[in-house]
């Protein structure tokens, strides 16, 4: 019997050895830089999103796909940069894997290309072109490894120089490739230990589903070498697997090596949640829910904006450069907004984007304590973004824009429809008044609010991240993150509440038997370059101070004042959120007046948002300490855009914004970026099972006294005359 057994177990780890290897030989590289042979993510999605998926097989090489959701499909492979900003072509990705295959250290060493994107020309090079002079040379910026190495270096594309750049960071290590992604979901199966520890918790090994789980950093132990913490899931029955965990089933894993150096398994008591009514998918659903009819909003002269060279999008008084980016997801840069009394386009940012997330799990038990993702320098936000969906994501007369990435080993790819652009309409209001009939004066004045979204969405992993940018014809702009898809949930022997004894700790909700949703944070760092009429510009903190009337100065006792501060230097400028001490923070430019005298500016206006409780020294808080404070302002510095620090994957956190404002630089009058978190506590509830209804939040960047008076004074009401009639299917 025993020789039954060890004679099968033989055959089937001779089975996975041979998947593995055929595997290995199918990833997707091209053996040459052959621009028309593209990865497309349009067919190919879940390998473009490999955190969230144990992959089965592999996708195949593709041309682009028949356009389904664009009016005008760019053809990637004939495309130059037009602007400055403008990301890399992919004739301009394969210059650099040209360049680098004959460089000395790539030719002799295995290597892996984990960022390349273009390297910005210096902001004052930049603010002084006008379109139609010629193009600054093209320099890519690319983050490698070879030799066990982390490696900065720019890459010259008009004279091939490669320069190599002392910026590495003392700890930490690059964004995870894909490749390093996808392989670290198939490792633990070529591990005799781990595949026997499946079959005893009584999931089949074909029934598996990995995910690699960045591991933050905790102590000397997990120094010296690239680690990734792998745990798994049962996809019987469901396409939901991530409600079916395997409990306190954790593998550690070499990176580079795939070794697996350690198989932790605490959960053995636990059973694996059942499959029942965990899926989404509509088409698994018993029956329709239909609450509402079909909604669309007509455009029926087309929408009102426009999108030149592929990148400068223009719309109504607004006009922005819009790129998608692989650590970011969107940038949006070069913003300004035309001025209703001269006509000139003038500067309200020069560059703003997602520059990190921090999303800790409450949980400190041996399988969840590292659960302290930062999804944007470890798995990046944009090489998570999906294709967007036409109609459900994204309305019609909605542009699409795909993005270029570069594969570990510098092939570029296609991430299609990762960014939607169009125009809303929600029945809000843009402005009005109606006189009361005691004055005898019949007036009712009403302007309806259109408003221009830029939007992407970022499967990362089980979350689902909507990120809209909001521009509004009063000048407002509105940065909206919206927090959807899965929970990320934990095992549990229990079933109902009524076992729970006491006042144990269960770490969360329970959500349904043997589910329990794990209480977490979200916080989204906003990098925000803000140039209002020009560079230079100073921080003002407006503070509402309550002022006691004088006795017999008035029938009130109090009031309030408003009292500003110039913030001098970075820590004036630290701000963590208070209700009972209101302030309204200004970016203003104080060498521009408007008529009555007032400095020109912008106003950054928080709505809802959470702030961190841990405690400082916890190493999940030293790594985000970029959540110490709601907003902070620092001198402009080219090499600082990224909160969490260049380097974030196992990172102790000697390089992140906190670090930087430490210093205290000077702010007044200077060249200045303003960071804003928007932050999110979430204590799951049963309505987030299986999938969650989208929560989200805001903040503003709104114009005070930038403009002599209300900039949309002029604009015209709505006209029956003006709009489409549509007859109802069916009369109510």
């Amino acid at each position: 019997m025993e020789s039954k057994q060890f004679f099968r177990f033989l055959c089937f780890f001779i089975a996975i050895a041979f998947v593995l290897l055929f595997t290995w030989t199918h990833l997707p590289y091209a053996s040459q830089p052959d621009a028309t042979n593209l990865l497309d993510c349009f067919s190919n999605s879940p390998w473009c999103t490999s955190k969230n998926r144990f992959q089965s097989k592999q996708p195949t090489l593709t041309r682009p796909p028949r356009s389904t959701t664009s009016k005008r499909r760019r053809r990637h492979e004939s495309a130059v940069p037009c602007h400055p900003l403008d990301p890399l072509t992919i004739s301009e990705f394969n210059k650099v894997r040209t360049i680098l295959s004959s460089h000395p250290l790539f030719k002799a060493s295995k290597y892996a290309l984990h960022s390349v994107v273009l390297e910005e020309p210096d902001k004052d090079l930049v603010l002084n072109w006008e379109k139609g002079q010629p193009l600054f040379p093209r320099v890519a910026s690319v983050i490698a490894r070879a030799n066990g190495q982390s490696h900065v270096l720019s890459v010259n594309l008009e004279t091939n120089e490669v320069n190599f750049l002392n910026v590495a960071p003392p700890t930490g290590y690059p964004t995870m490739t894909m490749e390093d992604m996808t392989s670290a979901t198939w490792a633990p199966l070529s591990n005799a230990k781990f595949n026997r520890t499946i079959i005893e918790r009584g999931v089949n090994l074909d029934d598996v589903a990995c995910i690699p789980v960045s591991l933050g950093w905790f102590g000397e132990n997990e120094e010296n070498r690239r680690l990734v913490k792998v745990q798994c899931y049962s996809k019987k029955d469901t396409a939901n697997y991530y409600m079916r965990p395997i409990e306190g089933l954790t593998v550690l894993l070499d990176m580079d090596t795939k070794e697996v150096v350690e198989i932790s398994d605490t959960g053995r008591s636990i059973p694996v949640p059942k499959a029942s009514n965990t899926d989404y998918r509509f088409s698994e659903q018993k029956q329709e829910l239909n609450l509402i009819n079909p909604i669309s909003i007509e455009q029926p002269k087309g929408p009102s904006f426009g999108i030149e060279d592929d990148h400068l999008v223009k719309w109504a008084n607004w006009e922005f450069h819009l790129k998608a980016d692989p650590r970011a997801g969107v940038v949006v840069s070069r913003a300004k907004v035309r001025d209703p009394e001269s006509g000139v386009m003038r500067n309200v940012m020069y560059k703003g984007f997602t520059s990190e997330l921090f999303v800790p799990y409450m949980d400190p038990t041996d399988a969840w304590y590292f659960k302290t993702y930062m999804d944007a320098g470890e798995y990046g936000f944009g090489l998570q973004a999906m294709p967007l969906d036409p109609l459900n994501d994204c309305p019609r007369n909605a542009y699409y824009m795909d993005g270029v990435f570069a594969a570990g080993d510098g092939v570029p790819y296609v991430r299609s429809n990762m960014i939607c652009v169009f125009e809303s309409y929600a029945g809000d209001i843009g402005w009005r008044h109606a006189e009361s009939p005691i004055t005898g004066m019949e007036i009712k004045e009403v302007r309806p609010k259109v408003t221009l979204v830029v939007r992407m969405a970022a499967s990362v992993a089980n979350y689902d991240y909507i990120v809209d940018w909001e521009f509004q014809t009063d000048g407002l702009i509105r940065i909206k993150v919206g927090l959807s898809g899965i929970l990320m949930v934990k095992g549990t022997v229990y079933e109902n509440m009524n076992q729970v004894e006491g006042q144990e700790n269960l770490y969360g909700t329970l959500l349904s038997e043997n589910v329990i949703g794990v209480i977490h944070d979200h916080f989204v760092t906003f990098y925000l370059d803000m140039d209002i009429d020009g560079t230079e510009n100073s921080f003002v903190k407006v503070n509402l101070q309550r002022q006691e009337t004088s006795p017999g100065e008035s029938p009130r006792k109090s009031y309030l004042k408003a009292v500003r501060n110039v913030a001098k230097t970075e820590k004036d400028a630290q701000v963590q959120l208070k209700l009972y001490d209101p302030s309204e923070f200004h970016v203003i430019n104080p060498t521009k007046k408007t008529r009555v005298g007032n400095p020109v500016g912008y106003k950054v206006v928080p709505h809802g948002t959470a702030a961190s409780l841990l405690d400082l020294e916890d190493p999940p808080q030293r790594r985000g300490a970029f959540t110490n404070n709601q907003i902070w302002v620092t001198p402009y510095n080219r090499s600082e855009q990224w909160a969490g620090g260049l380097f974030v994957y196992q990172s102790q956190g000697e390089d992140t914004l906190a670090v930087w404002s430490d210093r205290d630089r000077s702010i007044e009058n200077k060249d200045i970026v303003v960071w804003y978190t928007l932050g999110f506590h979430h204590i799951p509830c049963q309505e987030d099972f299986p999938i969650m209804p989208t929560v989200s939040s805001s903040f503003d960047l709104k114009p005070v006294n930038f403009f002599e008076s209300n900039p949309i004074l002029r604009i015209p009401p709505n006209a029956e005359k003006d709009l489409p009639v549509c007859k109802p299917a069916a009369s109510v």
